[in-house]
């Protein structure tokens, strides 16, 4: 075991994780976390853009307006307020930072970046490089960050649990992490920690995740003590490629935003029979109607046709798609591209404050992982990588404000290997993370009721029984890691479920199809559930 001393501990490599490492001070000694390579998270796959007010015909209080609407009555208006207030300048930072986004010509020849249009936005306000926003945003973020001196990262790094300081108050001072290349448990020490770990899209059998997608910062601050809200809006994005081929495929908003249309097999259109704005409702709504299309019709897929555009329209805009669909047969110019809902984005977390700082002193979480009350009951397109930069970098501010004034951490335990032993029994952690995943896609996904959700709750108590007795008598490993907080991310999914009696945004349940008058949050404490 080796002791690792920073000031700031970063777990993430996402937008959110580079950006808050490239806002801190370079006087300041930093550790930046990554669970595979800088480029595997969800940020380096996004393709769509980021929501900002970028013109003049758009304002601060229609994108507000927006989000609240999609938001189904659960955003807090405040943090919607600060998130879109801080648009401009953030997008403004990675345009200063050189992310190249994509440039259009207006008909007075004059240059400036194109603004796309996607569900839920009344203007168009996206800006985007082309269809693979995330990596260029990732790919220039990395480069920075690898140019840092006083940023040091650790590639194939997962967090394991917190450490914890107890007098004179209970704060956060830094983590054990798994070396997952020497199969060794360092500690990590730091003043200050972020969790910038995303979101638990991988607790379901079909997501446009990375694999890393597992819920680590959520089940790891939840352990640690973190209040969690909202897990019960899971968002499932309406199209994913369907392909044997594809491996979750992201087929991104911006094609609807462009005019694509939605198709059953039979080549009829249908969006318009659910929600007057048709392919541009919500995704909530959307995925909800391929869902209910596809289980009515008995059909394994549905199609999005953007083949009415001209060629040349496709191959400028979404490049990346048009390239990938070929590989496997698919002209998008020509024909429909068939397309399955698929878990997508968390927008429930870790509660946190418009300063990205938790319930623990010393802890701070941002992006996906977190719930700052800006998605509400569902996200709209593109607020994501805008909610990463704007709490990237209040988060950072704050933690250059206390810095100074935080005493050196000192934990002298040490993680204590001596009784257990290399696992010859891997097959428990292979067959529960199949069954947990199946459990949530068929009895936690689009649709819901009590009994589904009471017959997945009792399951994965037994899965989480057996997890814990390997945790207990075996080496740990990076899967065993991922399957233990994905378990604990499913049940607070599932509780948080439990406890709406309504239907609202992203939470459909046969059992209570109504929305009730007063919106609130589902709260949960680690003190009082599960017991």
């Amino acid at each position: 075991m080796t002791d690792f001393k920073y000031d700031v501990l970063i777990v993430g490599s996402g937008a959110a994780g580079l950006t808050a490492a490239l806002k801190l001070s370079p006087d300041l000694r930093v550790a930046l976390l990554s669970k595979s390579t800088l480029s595997q998270g969800a940020t380096y796959l996004a393709q769509g853009g980021i929501a900002g007010v970028l013109n003049e015909q758009d304002s601060i209080d229609s994108h507000v307006q927006d989000t609240l609407i999609a938001g189904d009555g659960l955003c807090d208006e405040e943090a919607v307020r600060f998130t879109v207030s801080n648009s401009q300048n953030c997008i403004q930072w990675l345009i200063d930072q050189g992310v190249p986004f994509t440039r259009e010509e207006n008909e007075d020849g004059i240059w400036g970046y194109h603004l796309t249009r996607e569900g839920g936005h009344s203007q168009r306000r996206i800006i985007h490089a082309a269809d693979e926003t995330g990596k260029a945003v990732s790919n220039t973020l990395t480069d920075l960050v690898k140019a840092q001196p006083n940023i040091d990262i650790f590639e194939n790094h997962l967090a394991v649990d917190l450490v914890i300081e107890n007098k004179p108050e209970r704060r956060t001072i830094g983590a054990y992490i798994l070396d997952l290349d020497k199969s060794r448990v360092d500690l990590f020490l730091a003043k200050s920690t972020i969790l910038a770990t995303g979101g638990a899209s991988k607790a379901y059998l079909y997501s446009s995740n990375p694999q890393g997608s597992s819920g680590d910062g959520i089940a790891i601050a939840w352990r640690a003590g973190c209040r969690i809200a909202n897990m019960e809006f899971n968002q499932f994005h309406p199209t994913i490629l369907f392909h044997p081929l594809a491996h979750s495929f992201l087929i991104t908003e911006a094609i609807r935003g462009e005019g694509g249309k939605l198709l059953r097999p039979d080549g009829s259109r249908f969006m318009d029979e659910y929600d007057p704005r048709g392919e541009l409702a919500p995704r909530d709504v959307v995925a909800r109607a391929i869902d209910h299309e596809m289980k009515r019709l008995g059909s394994d897929f549905v199609y999005l046709d953007i083949s009415h555009k001209p060629p040349e329209f496709i191959e400028q805009h979404f490049p990346n798609i048009k390239a990938r669909c070929l590989e496997l047969g698919i002209d998008i110019t020509q024909q429909p591209i068939p397309v399955v809902p698929s878990a997508h984005y968390t927008c429930g977390g870790i509660m946190i404050d418009s300063a990205g700082r938790t319930d623990l002193t010393g802890l701070y979480a941002i992006g996906e992982s977190s719930f700052t009350g800006l998605h509400g009951a569902n996200r709209m397109a593109s607020n994501s990588l805008l909610e990463c930069l704007v709490y990237a970098q209040s988060a950072s501010e704050d933690i250059l404000k206390k810095i100074s004034s935080i005493p050196e951490p000192v934990f002298e335990f040490e993680w204590d290997e001596s009784r257990v032993t290399i696992s010859d029994e891997d097959v428990v952690v292979s067959h529960n993370w199949e069954e947990l995943r199946r459990l949530m896609w068929d009895y936690v996904g689009i649709v819901r009721s009590d009994k589904q959700l009471k017959r997945a709750e009792k399951r994965i108590a037994l899965i989480r029984q057996e997890v814990a007795e390997h945790y207990g008598r075996y080496k740990i490993s990076g899967d065993l890691l991922e399957l233990r907080n994905l378990i604990v991310v499913s049940e607070l999914i599932i509780q948080s479920a439990l406890q709406r009696k309504e239907s609202r945004g992203l939470h459909y349940t046969l059992d209570y199809p109504d929305t009730l008058k007063k919106a609130e949050n589902t709260i949960l404490t680690p003190a009082t559930t599960f017991r």
